[in-house]
């Protein structure tokens, strides 16, 4: 694997990848994925039977099947962004079953995306494939833009078309993060209720969050923290995208803060600022899957197996990839799934 690596990222890029070893918060502090997470750790919560079995058909579905790790393909972009801005790439994803074609092709644990795409081939692939059902959007067709997540459907819907779970968006720190939370936390309360698992994207979207020409959207303390509200509303999985800075409360000199949170629980690496928001999720209780991000072409391979391997070192739970697979030829599509899940598969790379 490490001689795949080198001639994927290079030799320097991969020693400084693999040769970390994290000293802030140290690995025998963390739960780690592992193919006896539901009964190390799920076991002692308060998700009932039926939320356990919907966990547990995720983790044993797929080329990580009884790992404890996840590889889920998310398709959202046809509200999120528009259907041919997402899909003009690759016109085949316009036909919902292709989206869950993909997902059974790569390898994936589970298949991500509207209520639409489900419901349209619920009775052909239910059975298949876990389904996630993605409750809210942010709809961007309205002129001018606003940046709000709202519901598109009924969580007894979600259910009534086969779904082991649901999914949803807060943007943390938006004006309308208050209603968002309350919304989510009412749909997930109903969705464990009825026996489904929950994932929450826990994004931060503030204009306010750009200081001096830096964007802290990304930033570890601040994400760490969203993760931290998601877990708290009782989110199973918590999705985020893969930090890039830190210093988010400092630079913008808002909430409250802590210098130990710069100095011991985090350094620049990035396989620090991860393993941040991985101890914010509860010490690793809730599995941290980090999001694979646009495509940007020829480099997107190179970025997703590196992504792969900075969530899998600072104790995460896997990736959700969607853009940079199905906006390629369907073979492409394919082998990129499969190099993140080899990521996951290798016993060459470990937790630093």
């Amino acid at each position: 694997m490490r001689t795949y690596l080198e001639k994927l990222l290079g030799a320097e890029r991969t020693a400084f990848l693999l040769n970390h070893e994290s000293k802030t918060v140290t690995k025998d502090k963390l739960y780690l994925p592992s193919p006896h997470f539901i009964d190390t750790v799920w076991s002692g919560t308060n998700r009932n039977i039926q939320t356990l079995r919907s966990l547990n058909t995720i983790y044993q579905t797929g080329r990580l099947a009884n790992t404890g790790f996840i590889s889920i393909l998310p398709i959202d972009q046809g509200i999120e962004h528009s259907a041919g801005s997402a899909f003009a790439p690759n016109p085949l994803f316009f036909d919902p079953e292709n989206i869950v074609k993909l997902a059974i092709d790569g390898g994936c644990n589970a298949v991500a995306t509207t209520f639409g795409v489900l419901g349209a081939v619920a009775r052909k692939y239910a059975h298949k494939i876990p389904f996630v059902v993605k409750i809210n959007h942010n709809e961007l067709l309205s002129y001018p833009n606003k940046y709000d997540q709202i519901m598109f459907g009924s969580i007894q819907n979600a259910w009534d078309l086969g779904a082991v779970a649901v999914g949803a968006t807060i943007y943390f720190g938006s004006d309308e993060s208050t209603r968002q939370i309350q919304e989510v936390s009412e749909a997930f309360e109903m969705a464990h209720s009825l026996g489904m698992a929950t994932i929450l994207w826990c994004y931060t979207r503030n204009n306010g969050y750009k200081k001096d020409g830096t964007d802290y959207h990304t930033a570890a303390d601040l994400t760490g923290q969203a993760n931290h509200l998601g877990v708290t509303i009782q989110a199973d999985i918590i999705k985020q995208k893969l930090p890039t800075n830190n210093g988010g409360y400092t630079a913008i000199g808002f909430g409250k803060s802590h210098p130990k949170m710069y100095s011991e629980l985090c350094t620049n690496h990035p396989i620090d600022l991860c393993r941040y928001q991985v101890i914010n999720n509860y010490m690793g209780r809730i599995g941290l899957i980090n999001s694979g991000g646009e495509s940007k072409g020829a480099s997107d391979l190179a970025e997703a197996v590196e992504t792969a391997i900075i969530n899998k070192r600072a104790g995460g739970m896997g990736l959700i990839s969607g853009r940079k697979a199905f906006q390629k030829p369907w073979a492409e599509g394919v082998q990129l799934l499969h190099a993140i899940q080899d990521v996951y598969l290798s016993p060459d790379i470990t937790i630093a």
